[in-house]
């Protein structure tokens, strides 16, 4: 690997000896020890790589420090009945600059993209969201954004990065290759409305805690469609993790967290996830770091279970309907598939699009998405989309 000088080993001292007879999820992870062979990336489905920074977060400046400890539960685990090739490639260290980490981060998973490996970041603080764009920026590949997050990282005024504001330098960078940008669990009354009118004006998805509660089907599409996946710690509720500074009596819980990973893990689109703002200090008993290895779990699961569907090249796996709306002047074309019951829309045809838009013109959406084109009404995630593209 080219860029495994930015790579620190892993001590192995820091883990739990196993008992005698134990299978465990260890047993089946190439790492990067100092005492054996670098792994090799080009035999992974997916690599760990842990980040020790946090120089620019607002409330876990020790953040840094937490990715030996999810490393210590997710190693404990049993390895379920995925098959997959995982490699965990050891920590990226500070750099000089917290802009030399970014950089740090961004080439090692552009190598990593080139070997068709998923990374799974873990620790430090969430304007490592920014590095993993970066990533993306060596590519030129036009992306999309999902954040899980209780609040908006985009600072009005305010031009310095830091993890409460990455999203701003994100959308200003030139050229810019951010195509949507989403943000799972929002609480209301941590975020200033001028921004929600920003976010819509943007034509970017939001979806509020108490909109999703009880219903995270109705995100699974925006995470299908999703090559970049950030997770701030901070969305999940105080009782089931309370590694986080400012975290609050509202959030996810445990379990459906877990959920949403799964859905990340599902997305055959989805090529990098992160979890971010965890702090061990706050972390009684270790729960948050517990809740992180079993979320990195199903991760796993989920993308040994990939369908890898895609209605434009295997056409005799899905269901085509043509659904006229807006009184019958304008037409969607939705596709269903056979054998996951998972929906997808269009938006115009593949001619009518510029070139470097044209692998979002199908987008993943819902079974209500399809109700509401029924009922002559057009989906939301369709007129943003389609106001993006045309």
């Amino acid at each position: 690997m080219e860029n495994k000088h930015f790579l620190q080993p892993i001590d192995p001292e820091l883990f739990i000896p196993k008992q005698e007879g134990q299978n465990l999820l260890s047993d089946h992870i190439l790492k990067n020890f100092a005492s054996s062979p670098f792994p090799d990336i080009s035999i992974a489905n997916t690599a760990i790589i842990g980040v020790e920074e946090s120089r620019y977060s607002v409330d876990n400046q020790t953040s840094h420090e937490g990715s030996n400890l999810i490393r210590k539960h997710l190693y404990q685990l049993k390895p379920g009945a995925f098959k997959l090739n995982i490699v965990d490639l050891g920590n990226i260290g500070q750099g000089e600059r917290v802009e030399d980490t970014y950089v740090a981060l961004a080439d090692i998973m552009t190598e990593l993209f080139e070997h068709n490996v998923i990374p799974i970041i873990i620790g430090g603080s969430q304007d490592l969201t920014y590095g993993c764009y970066k990533a993306y920026e060596n590519l030129q590949q036009i992306i999309n954004i999902v954040a899980v997050d209780r609040k908006f990282d985009f600072s009005n005024g305010d031009d310095d990065t830091h993890s409460e504001n990455y999203l701003r330098k994100i959308i200003l960078q030139q050229p810019n290759y951010l195509f949507n940008y989403s943000i799972i669990g929002y609480q209301s009354y941590y975020v200033e409305q001028d921004l929600i009118k920003l976010m819509d004006n943007l034509y970017f998805d939001t979806h509020r805690l108490g909109m999703i509660k009880g219903n995270l089907v109705e995100i699974e599409p925006l995470i299908r469609n999703c090559d970049l996946l950030s997770f701030d710690m901070g969305a999940i509720r105080a009782s089931d993790s309370p590694g986080h500074t400012t975290v609050g009596p509202n959030g996810f819980f445990g379990d459906e967290a877990c959920q949403i990973a799964r859905y990340a893990g599902l997305s055959d689109k989805l090529s990098a996830i992160g979890f971010f703002e965890y702090n061990s200090e706050y972390d009684n008993r270790e729960l948050s770091a517990q809740l992180m290895a079993q979320m990195i779990w199903y991760f796993l699961e989920g993308l040994y279970n990939r369908k890898n569907e895609d209605p434009a090249v295997n056409t005799d796996d899905f269901l085509k309907y043509h659904v006229s709306v807006n009184s019958g002047k304008d037409t969607i074309v939705f596709y269903r598939s056979k054998n996951t019951d998972r929906w997808w829309m269009e938006i115009g045809s593949k001619q009518s699009i510029k070139n470097e838009y044209r692998r979002h013109n199908l987008i993943p959406c819902s079974y209500s998405d399809y109700k509401k084109a029924c009922e002559n009404d057009i989906p939301d995630r369709w007129w943003k989309a389609f106001q993006k593209l045309m």
